[in-house]
């Protein structure tokens, strides 16, 4: 009987140990100026209220005390509610206040949409475009199979002709075409490729029986034709995914950074190579490292020859959209330029 005791006890106090691990169980840190309340505004976002009250935006959840049910649906904030600061317990809490009588005429007619949890018009591009070709997505879409007059530059207003697409059809369509391979850089394998918007386009006569369907090009942002395939344009979404760190420990790679330049900065977006099958979802923080150089011990013959630095964090990002093997991310914070190959892991 004492050995299934003792050797639960074992198994519990190792499930506790992992669980102590994988949460940030240091004690909650306000910012140094934090109010007593907040009345929210249009344009706010849930990284800027939190960055008001704590010290690390990302342990919205602990100040809310919020379980992970409430984190995945979370209660939704709206322009003209006050956020307040409780500091009566042993831990800071925020809650939800009310308006005094003069606040309540200033703030009658606000907005009542939901605020962001990050700043929507920078990633709002990003949400309605499929960003990663995975194996096999663009394999059945419809194709260009002409142009109009067979142009070579295909503009908005122009006409292409596409094969494949079922009745009803969508009422816009995107077009897309393989890009460049996304490569984890530490082992070089290849995880999918970037999907290359190149415009928009509306049907404007279906196809009969063998026949193609037309679509008018309403947007290009770069040349189309022959054997580009079409998707049907999604609408973007409101991320509202509180923020808050992963319950285990992740671990990845910066792969590039959108656009193609050399070095990010604040609200940059950077690919990342870790996806759904590593743990990572919509919403969760990650910490930017840069790795530790190796230097020459030249002082003390003793000791080894080479040692290692240790790493330095540098910055925060945002995870906002999530594939199989690989993230976008958008950069919250940065103390300075962030590069393809920075490590990224559990804050």
């Amino acid at each position: 009987m004492r050995r299934i005791i003792s050797a639960l006890f074992t198994c519990i106090s190792t499930m506790a140990g992992a669980w102590a691990q994988a949460q940030d169980v240091r004690p909650l840190e306000l910012a140094a100026d934090a109010p007593d309340r907040h009345i929210v505004v249009k344009g706010d976002t849930l990284w800027g209220i939190s960055g008001k009250f704590l010290k690390d935006p990302y342990r919205w959840p602990e100040i809310w005390r919020l379980n992970d049910e409430q984190i995945r649906n979370p209660h939704r904030i709206y322009p003209g509610q006050v956020v307040v600061l409780d500091r009566s317990g042993q831990e800071p809490q925020l809650k939800l206040g009310t308006l005094i009588k003069a606040e309540q005429k200033i703030y009658a007619d606000t907005d009542k949409e939901a605020i962001p949890a990050i700043p929507q018009n920078v990633i709002e591009p990003f949400l309605a475009q499929p960003l990663v070709v995975e194996d096999g997505m663009l394999d059945k879409s419809p194709r260009i199979v002409a142009t109009q007059e067979n142009r070579v530059n295909v503009g908005a207003g122009n006409n292409i002709y596409v094969q494949g697409i079922a009745r009803p059809a969508a009422k816009l369509w995107q077009i897309y075409r393989p890009g460049a391979p996304l490569k984890d850089p530490d082992t070089g394998e290849v995880l999918g490729r970037e999907a290359v918007y190149l415009g928009t386009a509306r049907p404007v006569r279906e196809g009969g029986e063998g026949e193609a369907t037309t679509l008018e090009v309403i947007a290009a942002k770069l040349e189309m034709g022959r054997g580009d395939s079409l998707v049907p344009a999604g609408r973007p979404e409101i991320i509202s995914y509180v923020p808050h760190a992963p319950n285990k420990r992740i671990q990845g790679r910066v792969i590039n950074i959108y656009g193609g330049v050399g070095e990010a900065g604040r609200h940059s977006i950077v690919s990342l190579s870790r996806g759904k099958q590593d743990g990572l979802e919509q919403g969760h923080v990650l910490a930017i490292y840069r790795t530790g150089s190796i230097v020459t011990n030249r002082f003390d013959p003793d000791k080894p020859e080479s040692i290692r630095l240790p790493d330095e964090r540098f910055g925060l990002l945002f995870v906002f959209r999530v594939f199989e093997r690989v993230s976008y991310a958008l950069i919250m914070e940065s103390s300075r330029p962030v590069y393809p190959g920075d490590t990224v892991r559990t804050p």
